[in-house]
């Protein structure tokens, strides 16, 4: 996972302050009901905070916000190693745009080339 973050662009990972990475199994009963989802399998990764366009001048004396990669989930959708690096990348990548403050359409489209 921090091999991730270090392939990120050196100008966005300097943008980043205050923010924790942590891998567990699988997204908790409670996050999915949130989420209005069914399976822990849904959901490869999260991101807990307030992003960056959202903050104030108010901000600050906060807990840091959390990305949250779920192996289970990432686990079983890759049949390997590489793929498995590969879909991580993925996933901080995407859940780094949540604390830049892009919505899951624009990301997608992002992801689309659009």
């Amino acid at each position: 996972m921090v091999l991730a973050l270090k392939k990120l662009p050196k100008f966005l990972r300097r943008k980043m302050e205050n923010v924790d990475l942590v891998i567990e199994d699988r997204a908790s009963q409670e996050i999915l009901e949130e989420m209005g989802l069914d399976s822990p399998f849904e959901l490869l990764g999260l991101y807990q905070g307030t992003p960056l366009d959202r903050r104030g001048f108010f901000y600050g004396n906060v807990l840091p916000d959390k990305i949250t990669l779920f192996q289970i989930p990432i686990e079983s959708l890759c049949g390997n190693k590489e793929a498995i690096e590969e879909k991580i990348r993925d996933v901080v990548v995407h859940e780094v745009g949540h604390y830049f403050g892009l919505s899951d359409k624009r990301l997608r489209e992002l992801e689309n080339g659009e």
